[in-house]
């Protein structure tokens, strides 16, 4: 498990996004404290990161943008 801190990560994602609910799996199973926000709740959110999600953002704003897979999700949380 990654000793970040809860604020460390966001998942951006949105309701019935089936890729989010994947990038969430990834996230949960590598044990990883994030925020989900959903980027229909903020116009520019959803203006940036639309045709993208998910996306994972790091507080040091490197974000992981789908598709990813479990290995990716390590390599960019260990960066």
């Amino acid at each position: 498990m990654h000793n970040v801190l809860p604020e460390s990560y966001v998942l951006y994602h949105t309701e019935g996004c089936h890729l989010c609910e994947l990038a969430a799996a990834l996230l949960h199973a590598a044990e990883v404290t994030y925020t989900a926000i959903d980027i229909c709740d903020d116009e520019a959110l959803a203006e940036r990161y639309g045709v993208c999600i998910p996306v994972v953002k790091a507080a040091d704003e490197r974000c992981l943008f789908w598709p990813f897979d479990a290995t990716q999700l390590q390599e960019f949380l260990g960066a």
